[in-house]
């Protein structure tokens, strides 16, 4: 079942390289950069963690942090990824630490279903509905790499750095989400006739 082609809006790699330069900019000290690349940034950091969490007040704290990583760490970065995918593996460890820390919970099952990206496909709001109940129901890891796969675009090696596990963990979960879904949509959607 394909739930959302992953041709979604994705900044184009060719930014990659304005980002390269901002890393070193900061690297070298420069404020103004990293003020440049968190504005350039917060807006997509604040979808993906919604992702991870639906508390408002840890992703602006993850996203601080991130930020204060960025700012530390600028230097070490090799370019083996791109700049987004790095940025966002830091954002994803850090809510991870944040919401242990604190100790709430990954992602609330009472979240709201219509946090999805403006450019969804979807214009039946009841089939948003249908598949946002059936991503709930999955295990957090695997929601979250169909959501990043699905609603971001990333690949599956690039879901792998941010995650910082191996590529075969991510088709592993892919395989079982897609398993799950296929299983519990039609049931949600009412679609299986009741035996009696």
């Amino acid at each position: 079942m394909t739930l959302i082609s992953s041709n979604l809006t994705r900044q184009p790699r060719q930014a990659d390289n304005d980002d390269v330069g901002s890393l070193d900019r900061i690297a070298a000290g420069d404020r103004q950069s990293l003020s440049s690349l968190y504005l350039k940034y917060h807006h997509r950091l604040s979808r993906f963690l919604r992702r991870v969490t639906y508390c408002e007040d840890a992703i602006e704290e993850a996203i601080n942090d991130t930020f204060l990583v960025v700012w530390q760490k600028a230097r070490e970065f090799r370019g083996e990824a791109q700049v987004s995918t790095w940025i966002m593996g830091i954002a994803y460890r850090t809510a991870l630490k944040s919401l242990r820390r604190t100790g709430q919970a990954l992602w609330e099952k009472t979240a709201p279903a219509g946090d999805m990206p403006l450019a969804c496909p979807f214009d039946d709001h009841e089939v948003l509905d249908w598949v946002a109940k059936g991503l709930i129901l999955l295990p957090f890891d695997q929601r979250v790499t169909l959501e990043m796969t699905y609603w971001m675009g990333y690949s599956q090696e690039e879901i792998a750095e941010i995650m910082e596990c191996p590529v075969s963990t991510i088709k592993s979960r892919m395989f079982r989400a897609r398993l799950t879904l296929r299983n519990t949509l039609p049931k949600l959607g009412g679609f299986l006739e009741t035996r009696h």
